[in-house]
């Protein structure tokens, strides 16, 4: 689907605020606006709560929109701790319990994704729709410049982005590189390509953030790509109801992985929008919430049944469960048969 990118008008009489709240000695902040059934929106890697500041005022006219500051995270406390996907899910859970809601709608966009999934693996009972954009834990493609920063010295040379012009002397490093660096891959079209990633390399102020950031990576990260696929999970929400968002020209995690998930979650819906990339609820913000809004108004929220989950863990999954053409399903197989997924 190619909707004209538009951006959404302010929403009058709609106020969101920013709380914090202490869970186990941390300072942990997030937004939140509205009234009705709930719908937690948890960002990606190295941003914040205020990627999703356009949309929030629209949700919140039918719903109780919640968005955190994943813990290392925008204006959250950010300690050396855990920071992997499963410690994030339980951050999910407790900030959900703190604030008396029982039951939500989970959006995730790229490692909110991969937290989204897990959040409806571990917690099944708090999940009732679950929204996947631009998503990471699918497979390990991933962008070779995250790779890069994953690989310890090597991410040194991100130092540089915090000196004066430093954004500049990458560019032009990268450049020089290229001109002895030749193919489709090269590293001045891979920093082309991603402004997003130079914005938040660029957004990490302080050491902690940065510290927080490397954690967060390392955690899904390796110099070989993800080491986290759910897919070998997903059909324990055969019950629940899924969406699916991506954009076609997403450098991060590319749109295949969009169709992976589809064909691991045959109930599903998906969601293409052509012309966007990693962000798709900013470049075509209209599209977005006309298929998110869609999906919450024509879909009924799980309930859990701990007997089904339970006969479904037992059975698991089988190639039969698996929808798609040939080269999908195997590339389906193969994520979940890897040795090197995450056992999580």
């Amino acid at each position: 689907m190619t909707p004209r990118s538009r951006t959404l008008r302010p929403v009058p009489d709609v106020e969101t605020q920013l709380v914090f709240r202490s869970i186990h000695g941390y300072n942990r902040a997030y937004r939140i606006a509205g009234e009705g059934p709930a719908v937690l929106l948890i960002h990606g890697i190295g941003d914040s709560s205020a990627a999703w500041a356009d949309l929030i005022p629209h949700l919140a006219r039918h719903y109780t929109v919640i968005a955190p500051d994943l813990l290392g995270h925008g204006q959250s406390d950010k300690p050396r701790g855990d920071y992997s996907v499963a410690a994030y899910a339980n951050g999910m859970r407790d900030l959900l319990a703190v604030l008396g809601i029982e039951r939500a709608t989970v959006v995730g966009h790229s490692l909110g994704g991969a937290v989204a999934m897990q959040m409806a693996y571990q917690y099944p009972q708090l999940v009732e729709r679950l929204v996947l954009v631009s998503s990471s834990g699918i497979t390990k493609d991933v962008h070779p410049l995250l790779r890069l920063i994953a690989v310890p010295v090597a991410n040194e040379w991100m130092g540089i982005l915090k000196l004066p012009g430093g954004h500049d002397i990458a560019r032009l490093a990268w450049n020089l590189l290229d001109q002895v660096q030749e193919g489709a891959l090269s590293p001045a079209a891979v920093l082309k390509s991603t402004p997003d990633i130079m914005r938040v390399l660029g957004e990490l102020r302080d050491h902690a953030a940065y510290m927080a950031f490397l954690q967060s990576l390392r955690a899904v990260v390796d110099w070989r790509g993800q080491v986290v696929t759910l897919l070998d999970r997903v059909y324990l929400n055969e019950a629940m109801p899924v969406q699916i968002i991506w954009g076609g020209r997403d450098a991060i995690f590319p749109v295949s992985h969009a169709h992976l998930a589809h064909s691991a979650m045959p109930g599903s819906r998906i969601a293409i929008f052509n012309n966007a990339g990693h962000y798709p609820f900013r470049t075509e913000s209209m599209g977005f919430l006309r298929v998110l809004e869609d999906f919450l108004e024509s879909t009924v929220p799980a309930e859990f049944d701990a007997g089904r989950w339970r006969h479904t863990l037992l059975s698991g999954v089988g190639e039969d469960d698996i929808v798609g053409g040939p080269l999908t399903r195997m590339a389906v197989l193969d994520a979940m048969g890897s040795s090197e997924r995450s056992a999580t």
